[in-house]
């Protein structure tokens, strides 16, 4: 496909290289020459120095024969007046936009080929937001990623001395749970990965991804590690607009405290939340920590746009006795310095609007992207289409399926007449068409040959 990025930012810039790994004709869109070079030196894209809605720098970049407009600039409005140019002048078929600004984002009738035409909205604060509320639900996980609405999770745990799985072979999971269907989709060990098989053994400190139902996450999270309480009291540092989606999702199930420095924001924070309490200082003030009895706290969320106030913040309250310590970190160099230590779980807003934004691009019926391991692995959610005759998936056993290397089926979700079923993905499985196919990459360029399985043709026989 072609596809034009308008942005050569980290979300642009990390999209341009997902993309062009994958043998995509790239044109990237930027008003600073530098940054541009610098992407055109290290990946194969092409690059026009320009301003992102202009209609001369679409132009340049060969906007008239474009499949996809992806705008990822820092500014809406820029964002939103080229996708209308794109739509108007030169009748491009799909346009996703990045827009964050709340105030436009609760208009959806804005949205429409009849007003404003983007095709799909990306909204960093909402997905990351919603993911770190997600991780709030389930104490003591790394990573929790949805897939079949919700149906099925993936979750990442470190499993830890002690558990009972540690030390015994995966085959004994099922042994000793007999009543709770699972898979381990993947394990990191010492940062590589590990194709698991029923004589893995696992190790503490190992990095386990498993995949289950819903209602069986905090069962399979039993066997690697001690199940930690649920978090009651829980400090946000900033209340930009991820620390105030973020409240609003959380502030009727816990106790919430948002330290935001500027006292106009305070005023605003406390209008629009109604349980929270609002506190005005820095959450590097070390007796302010005290006097909101920080020892106390199960969760600080370190929110800010500034990743080192945010680093220093969070080492600063794990040190004076929170329990959990989660920071939002923009750079990608600092996430895997920092992981791990005093700060239990870094969150990569880029990683979060990579897989959204990747859902939308890719070939195939993909439902769900999720970019993990910053941005070596990935999960994917695709619809199996066609029969036996046309498809290489369905009517056969998983066990049957010619999968790359490196990639796993993890489960299937299937609709029924009395609603929908999640199948874990056991060699005998049989996939059927219109079944949710749940597959977990640990080598991410191995997307094109799971996106070829599911493509329908005319006959493969």
């Amino acid at each position: 496909m072609k596809i034009v990025i308008l942005g050569a930012g980290q979300v642009g810039g990390s999209l341009a290289e997902a993309l062009a790994s994958e043998r995509n004709d790239i044109v990237l869109i930027d008003s600073d020459e530098k940054t541009l070079r610098e992407l055109g030196d290290r990946i194969d894209i092409g690059i026009v120095v320009g301003h992102a809605a202009h209609p001369d720098s679409l132009l340049d970049a060969g906007i008239e024969d474009a499949d996809i407009l992806v705008a990822v600039t820092n500014n809406d409005e820029t964002n939103m007046a080229a996708c209308q140019i794109a739509h108007s002048l030169f009748r491009v078929p799909t346009k996703i936009a990045r827009v964050r600004a709340a105030s436009y984002l609760q208009y959806p009738q804005l949205f429409d080929p009849q007003a404003i035409p983007i095709d799909v909205l990306i909204s960093p604060e909402q997905l990351v937001s919603e993911y770190i509320a997600r991780l709030m639900e389930h104490p003591g996980a790394l990573q929790v990623l949805d897939f079949a609405d919700g149906r099925v999770q993936l979750v990442a745990v470190r499993a830890v001395q002690g558990g009972p799985l540690v030390g015994h072979q995966l085959r004994y999971l099922r042994e000793h749970m007999p009543k709770v269907d699972t898979r381990v989709a993947a394990i990191y060990r010492r940062n590589s990965p590990i194709i698991p098989q029923g004589d893995t053994v696992i190790e503490a400190g190992d990095e386990v991804f498993f995949i289950a139902a819903r209602a069986d996450i905090r069962a399979v999270m039993s066997e690697l590690r001690r199940l930690e309480h649920g978090y009651k009291r829980v400090v946000i540092a900033g209340g930009g607009n991820i620390g105030l989606r973020l409240a609003h999702k959380l502030e009727n199930r816990y106790a919430v405290k948002i330290i935001e420095q500027s006292h106009e924001r305070c005023v605003f924070l406390s209008e629009e939340l109604s349980h929270s309490i609002i506190l005005h200082g820095s959450a590097s003030d070390q007796d302010l920590l005290l006097e909101e009895n920080i020892e106390d706290t199960d969760v600080f969320l370190a929110l800010t746009n500034d990743d080192e106030a945010n680093i220093m913040s969070s080492l600063l309250a794990k040190r004076l006795g929170a329990r959990k310590v989660m920071t939002l970190i923009n750079n990608r160099a600092y996430v895997d310095l920092v992981q791990g230590g005093e700060i239990d779980i870094a969150i990569s807003p880029q990683q979060n609007t990579i897989g959204s934004l990747l859902t939308h691009v890719r070939r195939g019926d993909m439902v769900n992207v999720h970019s993990l391991r910053r941005g070596a692995a990935e999960a994917i959610e695709v619809i199996a289409h066609g029969d036996s005759r046309t498809s290489r998936v369905v009517g056969r056993k998983i066990e049957d399926i010619d999968l790359p290397e490196g990639a796993a089926i993890g489960a299937i979700v299937r609709e029924t007449d009395g609603g929908s079923e999640v199948l874990i993905a056991h060699d005998d499985v049989v996939v059927k068409t219109d079944d949710h196919v749940i597959v977990f990459l640990v080598d991410r360029r191995q997307t094109r040959h799971v996106e070829q399985l599911f493509q329908v043709g005319f006959s493969f026989f």
